[in-house]
């Protein structure tokens, strides 16, 4: 199963997405979403998945959602710091037991595993800022594994 992840879309999904995400079976987004009606547009592509971040006040999302899908377990989170997450992100992880965590927030992308946890940030996919790298990524999810593809915008 091909899943797409995306965050930190603050308000502006790029057209380049839906192409992107073409034959996805699920959508993450790890926050700041930016709009309600961003969910709406990725619904077109395939179900989403949102939770609320930082700057996402007053949007009908949760804080954390865990999603099963490929037989793996997602926690998304929108502020995750990896090295040492949050006593109350921690507790969560250790009772859910998820294969990834996915979050945003940093607008950087990253991927590492800790203890067998693979804890990934698809990157920044807002509006073009001078400097700034945009991405998303596709997990691609079989009984086995995990693989992560980061595609940039």
């Amino acid at each position: 199963m091909k899943i797409g992840v995306i965050s930190d879309t603050h308000g502006f999904l790029d057209p380049k997405v839906s192409k992107l995400f073409a034959g996805v079976g699920h959508i993450l987004h790890a926050g700041d979403i930016g709009d309600a009606f961003i969910k709406l547009q990725l619904e077109e592509t395939a179900p989403v998945t949102v939770v609320l971040g930082n700057t996402d006040l007053g949007l009908p999302f949760r804080e954390t959602e865990i999603v099963e899908l490929a037989k793996k377990k997602f926690l998304v989170h929108h502020i995750v710091n990896a090295h040492a997450p949050s006593d109350k992100l921690k507790a969560r992880i250790m009772r859910e037991r998820p294969d990834a965590v996915i979050f945003g927030h940093t607008h950087k992308r990253f991927s590492e595993t800790f203890g067998g946890i693979l804890f990934f940030n698809p990157g920044y996919a807002g509006k073009p800022k001078f400097g700034v790298e945009r991405s998303v990524a596709i997990f691609h999810c079989d009984e086995k594994e995990i693989r992560a593809e980061f595609l940039s915008l």
